[in-house]
């Protein structure tokens, strides 16, 4: 693609709506051109034959039809075409199929249109580009949930009253147990939750979700 030439542009989206916005705002762009839209797979592989574009710029949902497949076998088919997809989401297996398929860029398709244009205008050919957005919904999707420290039910207990504001000699009372024997759990209690204070027990065992708020 000719840096100097005018970049041509379809658009591929299930809601024809979108789709002619979407082209709309890229087509009064400069050095862009909007060459029309499609509504359907089948729709948009006529007019990526017809309208020969540089770009297609694809909404992941389709309808009944996937748009990272469609991306895939469009890419096959012509090499040299460019493929923008906008998604709803940061699903990681969705972002691991665009990167298989050769796409060249994944964004939010309720993102700034300015990455878009961006994508559209600097299109990469070493790798996939990826909104930081994308990312940072990824880690948070797939980010393992906190082990809880495993706990007796004495431990719980007694953890439950330092979270009240309780003192040993109060929760001894009343559990009926000995201050020593207390003083014993709440040790355990800082060891099992890695902390070095009561009060940092009961954030940490808060955090961990082994107490309410």
């Amino acid at each position: 693609m000719a840096l100097d030439a005018s970049v041509r542009v379809l658009v591929v989206d299930d809601h024809e709506a979108v789709a002619w916005a979407i082209g709309v705002a890229i087509g009064l762009e400069e050095g862009v051109t909007y060459v029309g839209s499609s509504s359907s797979a089948a729709h948009a592989r006529r007019a990526v034959a017809d309208l020969q574009p540089d770009v297609v710029v694809m909404d992941v949902n389709l309808g009944d039809e996937d748009g990272i497949e469609l991306a895939a076998e469009l890419i096959r088919d012509n090499p040299q075409l460019h493929v923008i997809v906008l998604t709803g989401d940061g699903d990681e297996a969705k972002l691991r199929r665009a990167a298989d398929a050769g796409v060249g860029a994944f964004l939010f398709k309720d993102g700034s249109f300015g990455d878009v244009l961006g994508a559209i205008r600097a299109p990469s050919r070493d790798g996939l580009v990826v909104h930081p957005k994308v990312l940072r919904e990824m880690l948070r999707c797939s980010a393992p949930a906190p082990v809880h420290p495993p706990l007796t039910v004495r431990e719980k207990e007694v953890l439950t009253l330092l979270s009240q504001g309780q003192n040993v000699a109060s929760i001894s009372g009343r559990l009926g147990i000995t201050r020593l024997t207390c003083r014993g759990y709440v040790k355990n209690l800082l060891a099992k939750l890695q902390v070095h204070s009561q009060l940092e027990a009961v954030a940490t065992a808060r955090r961990f979700g082994l107490i309410g708020p």
